[in-house]
């Protein structure tokens, strides 16, 4: 915490008073101007509401408004710090959703470590919000939370954690594959970690079409070797294969998914991973193993950080705003894998898409590296201001054909 302090000594100042406020978007100058936005004219829309609810995202802030929700039991990498302490960050991600994607977002902290109890709660508050933003809420309890929310609720829910990081690593996938000319079906893809967000990549890597799945837990390879009790959700990806170490596992891996912690691989244990390998460390703010390792050991590897000053950052800033922007745009019921293979799907050839001369000039100042399809850029950038449109636009495309909207067409 020190060092934090000491790296960033502007941090306090920088969040004293907090990061977000409200503005009204309309006037209140008069007495009319006043009778409007409150009593008695505020009850003509209430009525028209009451009538049909769809009326509230026409009349009302619901659709383009989305909650930030989390009970503070995982926060970043500092853990259960408890819903209050969490707050800066939700605020933060708030702050986010309005400058990406010009949604407004509301931060609620909740002090409920009980999931069932944690669910009501966000059932009850609910019909506020056009979507939910579930965060840093710890696993196993995440999946059984966002589970019930979505069989609940007919607006879209996502916990971002989880599928953020899988939509990003999905389309470094993609790209990774057509780079070093790779069928996605012929990959071997090895997962360090197995919370929230290794589940979720694992299961849109399936998704992709990938048939080989290795993952690691705290304790070792999810195998049928394995005597200790599994969850549910690591059942999933159980294979009937003994495996002892990393180094084992890897031997002839094409890609690795690493999300777990930072320095827990060695130069050896990459050494035997196959030609042109994908190597994706997004333990933050430590990888797995450096990239400076990496080079000196696999130097024809395509490498992704969850860092910002090595190329290919695994951000979600480059998934969650834009979802959700599709997902109201769309005035969709629910969040679904189709919107999120159309998200990573479109992240990835926007990647792939010639950059206007004046934006890449932009983007190569800001990042001080050159812009061009390839090993160090299979991913956007956050500052690529196509993004907006492109990405929400095939989500709410996907919404449609998948039946969950509530509109016809864009």
């Amino acid at each position: 915490m020190e060092d934090l302090k000491q790296t960033y000594p502007d941090s306090l100042p920088y969040h004293k008073g907090g990061k977000l406020e409200v503005i009204p978007r309309t006037r209140v100058e008069n007495e009319h101007d006043l009778s409007l936005a409150y009593s008695p004219g505020v009850a003509v829309p209430c009525k028209e509401i009451q009538k049909d609810p769809n009326m509230a995202y026409e009349y009302t802030s619901k659709g383009n408004l989305v909650a930030v929700i989390s009970n503070g039991t995982a926060v970043l990498g500092l853990g259960d710090i408890g819903a209050l302490a969490g707050k800066p960050v939700m605020e933060g991600k708030a702050v986010l959703f309005k400058k990406f994607a010009n949604i407004n977002a509301f931060d609620i902290e909740v002090n409920e470590k009980d999931p069932d109890k944690f669910v009501e709660i966000i059932k009850a508050i609910a019909p506020t919000f056009g979507g939910i933003n579930l965060e840093d809420i710890k696993a196993p309890e995440c999946f059984y939370i966002e589970k019930q929310l979505k069989e609940s609720l007919d607006i879209p829910i996502m916990h971002d954690d989880q599928h953020g990081t899988a939509i990003i690593s999905a389309a470094g996938i993609i790209n990774g594959a057509k780079i070093t000319n790779k069928k996605i079906n012929d990959l071997k893809v090895v997962v360090l970690g197995a919370g929230g967000a290794a589940i979720a990549c694992a299961k849109i890597a399936k998704k992709l079409g990938v048939k080989e799945i290795i993952m690691f837990d705290s304790k070792g390879a999810i195998t049928t070797h394995r005597k200790d009790n599994l969850n549910g959700f690591k059942k999933d990806f159980i294979i009937d294969k003994e495996i002892n170490s990393f180094k084992e596992a890897l031997e002839g891996a094409d890609v690795l998914l690493g999300l777990s912690k930072g320095n827990i691989l060695e130069a050896k244990d990459i050494e035997g991973m196959n030609k042109n390998p994908m190597i994706f460390v997004m333990s933050n703010p430590i990888p797995e193993i450096s990239p400076e390792v990496i080079k000196e050991v696999r130097p024809d590897a395509i490498i992704a950080t969850g860092r910002s000053d090595y190329p290919n950052q695994i951000n979600n800033v480059l998934g969650f705003p834009y979802i959700f922007r599709g997902a109201l745009k769309a005035r969709a019921k629910a969040i679904n894998e189709e919107m999120k293979l159309a998200a990573a799907n479109a992240l990835a050839q926007l990647a792939q898409a010639e950059i206007p001369d004046d934006l890449k000039a932009e983007l190569e100042k800001i990042h001080k590296r050159k812009f061009e399809f390839g090993k160090e850029y299979i991913i956007p950038s956050p500052f690529d201001t196509r993004l907006k449109d492109f990405i929400s636009n095939a989500v709410a495309q996907a919404a449609i054909d998948s039946g969950v909207a509530r509109i016809k067409s864009l």
